[in-house]
């Protein structure tokens, strides 16, 4: 068979977004609808659809292969099935097109965001993020926030600086993806631009009482589905890890939801689409809202605040300060010895360098280490140790 030449590439994927507007629901952000900063004759005239690049994009970016080595919740713990975001957004991308699917709603979008929402993540979790936005906020930038960094990243990091130039409705879902919000339902906030993006990514950054809601019902979708993601997941992790047993769960959440990630998910997911006759909203019913917020409670009060996982906390907390403070003189001083030139700057672009300012660049290149990259930067370039955590370990079923 021939290869297509430009005129039949350009014809197939017209014809795959006309037949997409007769497959997908009223609500549907349409392919051919899709966004960008930058006009890409090649993507212009080719022929995948808008929203599918955005997923190859990510999956190809450095930032996502770094997902491998950054925690979810449970930090230098050896095991082999514990969570970690790598499997995290995998998870929500799965659960978030199911949803998408009964909803009919655009899957390719939907896959973009939730596999990008957690890009910005730091090194040790939501931890390393409290610890980098309060050396940020005494710099003078403003809080770190991992959804902000997430967009950062992909727009103006990845590349030497260039970004990747996604689409804006999949930039603003990664914005807007905050899982950590109880939600009881979303409506879509409806169309936006480049410039009201940047607005609220500042606004955030500034500690202004926004509220971030998704331009469109896929990202209400997945960040919905951040919550029905982790919130089983963590309580499957925490009872491997011997922090909780199955038997501590609130029992009013356990009636409605079950009490093992599989069922909670279940239901969770099935009592969006039950409310799927209502196309302005993604909701739960009241019972299962209920139910979730108490979940989610918990979690908080016996997961993620207990004292048994935080041993390292003070040893990486003093290792953030050492780093930031040590990098930002670096850069002040022209020290191109240091590893923010070898292993980060030398690899950006001048464009880059010209339009960061120094304790910005300091904020990127910390924000995108791994654990394990961040573990090896001790002094001299030797590792550091710190104390793990006193719970299980192990790689068995």
């Amino acid at each position: 068979m021939a290869p297509f030449d430009g005129d039949d590439t350009g014809n197939l994927r017209r014809e795959m977004d006309e037949r997409e507007r007769g497959r997908l629901g009223l609500r549907a952000t349409l392919s051919r609808d899709a966004l960008r900063r930058r006009v890409e004759p090649r993507l212009r005239d080719g022929y995948r659809q808008s929203f599918s690049v955005d997923v190859d994009r990510i999956l190809h970016s450095r930032a996502y292969a770094r997902y491998i080595d950054k925690t979810q919740v449970f930090s230098l713990i050896h095991h082999d099935h514990i969570t970690h975001r790598v499997l995290h957004v995998q998870l929500v991308s799965k659960i978030a097109r199911t949803i998408g699917r009964f909803l009919g709603l655009n899957e390719d979008l939907i896959e973009a965001i939730a596999l990008g929402h957690d890009i910005g993540h730091p090194p040790f979790g939501h931890d390393g993020e409290r610890i980098l936005s309060r050396l940020c906020v005494q710099a003078g930038i403003g809080a770190f926030h991992h959804n902000v960094q997430s967009v950062r990243f992909l727009d103006g990091v990845e590349r030497q600086g260039r970004g990747w130039n996604l689409t804006l409705q999949t930039l603003d879902g990664i914005l807007c993806h905050d899982g950590e919000v109880h939600d009881p339902q979303l409506a879509p906030a409806g169309q936006k631009t480049f410039d009201q993006l940047a607005l609220e990514m500042t606004a955030v950054e500034a500690a202004s009482a926004i509220s971030l809601i998704p331009m469109t019902m896929e990202g209400c979708v997945v960040r919905m589905s951040d919550t029905i993601g982790y919130v089983g997941r963590d309580i499957e992790d925490a009872i491997r890890l011997n922090l909780i047993r199955r038997s501590d769960l609130p029992r009013r959440s356990t009636t409605v939801l079950g009490d093992t990630n599989g069922t909670i998910v279940y239901r969770l997911v099935t009592d969006i689409i039950a409310h799927r006759r209502n196309t302005d909203v993604v909701a739960f019913s009241p019972e299962v809202s209920e139910a979730l917020r108490q979940l989610k409670a918990f979690n908080l009060e016996r997961i993620y605040l207990n004292p048994d996982i935080k041993a390292h906390l003070p040893g990486v907390t003093r290792r953030f300060e050492a780093l930031f403070h040590t990098f930002l003189e670096d850069l002040r001083q022209g020290n191109e010895a240091s590893v923010i030139h070898t292993g980060f700057l030398c690899n950006m672009s001048d464009a880059y360098a010209q339009k960061s300012r120094p304790v910005e660049i300091v904020r990127d290149f910390m924000a995108g280490m791994t654990d394990r990259y961040f573990l090896d930067q001790g002094p001299h370039g030797k590792a550091f140790s710190v104390t793990r955590p006193a719970v299980g370990a192990g790689s068995g079923p």
